[in-house]
């Protein structure tokens, strides 16, 4: 672990570093000598960004220390089995749960090694036989009243421990509001690295790495990063990226029930009460068939063209990011990587060019069919079907069609 501290003997309390903090973690405090102050550095704030170590040049009176020990020691081959964050609010289990044991099946059978699912809440013990029969081998279940509700503070603290326990391979979580907050937290808490909103995940046969795909810089690449030196590997993955795994009734597995110590953890907020989004009127992640418009229609007045396509046809509006910035649409019909990520059995994208951020968001559909003047953008050479054509001639007469 990396540390940071000041030199006693070599600090005049110039001030310099804590102007140049951008966390505040630096302070001024009055040496018992009381000629000058010492600068005083606070761990738990401290991001090891190294900027007091530039403003401190003349004097180098501030430290870090860097500790990769922990790298270079840990036995990698302690840790094994594909764990599956088995996230549920209010006794219903999330959606990507199951998406995520399709995709934990796959790469558990890659390793030769178990998948695992953990359970955490209060009456939710009966939703370990739905986890079994969608792959999981075995199930860790923490049922008690303090879990009701989702809270950070003890949930982190209880998959952290497990973890320690039971040292998995690799973990995966879900990228919503709860495993957003989540998972960044265990990762501290266990000292290893996070890859935030995966679109691909694989294994490197010789040295079990995850291969964690994700868009980097803006959208613009697709990266795959590899957690080396650490244990376990832990990512998280968006709702609709991976297909949902098969159910297969009355599965074997195991069920292991396990206690803590209430005492023992700690909880700094108080669950007030659940207030639920009305906000929403579209779902687009649930549309089997969703008809998407994007910067080719020229004109905000295009999505009527789009609504009347998307009615005629039993399906949900969509829209690229550019259309979203000009405000021709509002963001909740946003596809992409700063939208929702959708997976319909058809998605029809009009004078949506392709660029990556939008592509990452859809990529999984059953049939991709794309209307557009330019044969050469990405979209159209994606699509299952590709109309080359001014979509204001071509779809009117899909709807005359349709009609029919």
């Amino acid at each position: 672990m990396s540390k940071i501290y000041v030199v006693s003997d070599k600090c005049v309390g110039c001030g310099l570093c804590l102007k140049s903090c951008p966390f505040s973690a630096i302070t001024l405090n009055v040496r018992p000598d009381k000629k000058i102050k010492l600068a005083v550095i606070d761990e738990m704030k401290c991001n090891f960004c190294g900027a007091c170590l530039e403003s401190c040049k003349k004097y180098q009176a501030i430290v870090i220390e860097k500790d990769d020990i922990g790298a270079k020691t840990i036995d990698k081959s302690l840790y094994k089995n594909v764990w599956v964050y088995a996230e549920q609010r209010h006794g219903e289990i999330s959606p990507v749960v199951f998406e995520l044991l399709g995709k934990g099946k796959e790469l558990a059978d890659k390793l030769s090694v178990k998948l695992c699912a953990i359970l955490m809440g209060h009456n939710i013990e009966n939703k370990s036989t739905d986890l079994i029969d969608y792959g999981a081998d075995t199930v860790y279940v923490y049922d008690d009243e303090i879990l009701k509700e989702f809270q950070d503070d003890p949930y982190s603290e209880l998959l952290a421990q497990l973890i320690s326990e039971e040292k998995p391979e690799i973990i995966l979580m879900g990228a919503t509001n709860i495993g957003r907050s989540f998972a960044s937290r265990v990762a501290a808490k266990i000292w290893t690295g996070l890859t935030a909103d995966c679109t691909g995940l694989d294994i490197d046969p010789e040295t079990r790495n995850l291969m964690q795909t994700r868009p980097a810089f803006g959208g613009n690449i697709m990266a795959t990063i590899l957690t080396k030196n650490h244990r376990p590997q832990m990512a998280t993955v968006r709702h609709k990226v991976f297909k949902t795994a098969e159910k297969k009734q009355n599965a074997k597995g195991e069920i292991i029930k396990k206690s803590f110590d209430k005492t023992k953890i700690k909880n700094r907020t108080s669950y007030l009460q659940f207030v639920a989004d009305l906000s929403q009127k579209v779902n687009l992640a649930e549309a089997d068939i969703i008809v998407t418009g994007g910067r080719g229609l020229g004109k905000p007045e295009g999505f009527q063209l789009i609504e009347e396509f998307a009615k005629a046809i039993g399906g949900a509006v969509g829209a690229s990011r550019a259309t979203v910035d000009a405000g021709w649409i509002p963001y909740s019909h946003q596809v992409g990587q700063t939208g929702r990520t959708v997976s319909p059995k058809l998605y029809i994208a009009c004078g949506v060019s392709g660029q990556i951020q939008h592509l990452v968001g859809m990529q999984s559909s059953d049939r991709i069919i794309a209307i557009n003047k330019d044969p050469e953008c990405p979209m159209m050479k994606l699509a299952t079907y590709a109309i080359e054509g001014d979509l204001y001639q071509v779809i009117p007469e899909i709807i005359k069609e349709l009609k029919k």
